[in-house]
């Protein structure tokens, strides 16, 4: 479309064919963010592991809480390790085939077992998608394709780690995301998030902030409106190649809390 505007407002020949280049070099520049952001998730995962960490800030009414989490992840089937400490309390935290695990000192122990369990595959699909589960590095590819061609800005150079990356600013379209019509409703139509890429277009950081509506379940009787929680989201990879050794701990210490969480949905939607 610009290029078609601008031929036709050149005063003499030779501005009639430097404009309509010059739009053209713009477009093909525009064309490589966002190849190289599409991309990104696959040149990611080509690397098979690395090391991450991930910190959430969840903020409402004047008060935040932030959780940060350590550990190390298979990149292609989204099996983990980590630590995640939050109001000066640690979890360990695995997961596996799509099974969340959780460990926590002092916590109370559901018949008598160290660990509990959900089925995330179970959860997400009752739920259809959750905002909570935005950050997770192994939905991350679905951001790919919903990343529209004008939808990615190029915003200059920055270290992450000591390694040299370029930021992109990405718009990703809710509805193409999976669950998006009920995200829609959550969070509006797009999902403003930012990457650093390093020079082989792997994400060194991923960064995105929402502003969620919480359930209506969650919120005070005496509420007049929605309540909203703002959510930053941040991931970062390093190590690439590092060993993982993500597998679920021995059935008898194990309880599963899959259908509490499923119970706990449907009270919040």
């Amino acid at each position: 479309m610009g290029s078609v505007v601008l031929s036709g407002c050149g005063g003499d020949s030779d501005a009639k064919d430097e404009k309509p280049a010059a739009a053209a070099s713009a477009s093909g520049g525009q064309e490589q963010s966002t190849t190289a952001v599409r991309s990104a998730y696959d040149k990611t995962a080509d690397a098979e592991t690395a090391k991450m960490t991930v910190k959430v800030k969840a903020s409402a009414d004047g008060q935040s809480i932030t959780s940060d989490g350590k550990g190390a992840i298979d990149l292609a089937d989204g099996d983990s390790t980590m630590t995640v400490t939050a109001q000066g309390k640690s979890v360990e935290q695995r997961v596996v085939d799509q099974v969340l695990y959780q460990k926590a000192p002092g916590q109370e122990k559901p018949n008598g077992k160290s660990w509990m369990k959900i089925d995330l595959k179970k959860v997400a699909e009752q739920q259809g998608s959750d905002p909570a589960q935005i950050g997770d590095p192994a939905q991350s590819a679905a951001y790919a394709k919903a990343i529209n061609d004008d939808d990615v800005t190029e915003a200059g150079s920055e270290k992450i780690g000591g390694v040299d990356t370029h930021r992109y600013k990405v718009s990703v379209d809710v509805a193409r995301l999976p669950g998006g019509a009920k995200l829609r409703q959550q969070i509006g139509p797009t999902l403003p998030m930012q990457l650093w890429l390093d020079d082989e277009g792997r994400i060194r950081r991923q960064q995105i902030d929402l502003t969620v509506k919480a359930p209506a379940s969650a919120q005070p009787k005496a509420s007049s409106s929605n309540q909203q929680v703002k959510v930053s989201t941040v991931l970062e990879f390093s190590d690439f190649g590092t060993e993982v050794d993500a597998e679920a701990p021995p059935s008898d210490q194990v309880a599963d809390m899959t259908d509490q969480a499923l119970r706990n949905g449907q009270k919040q939607s």
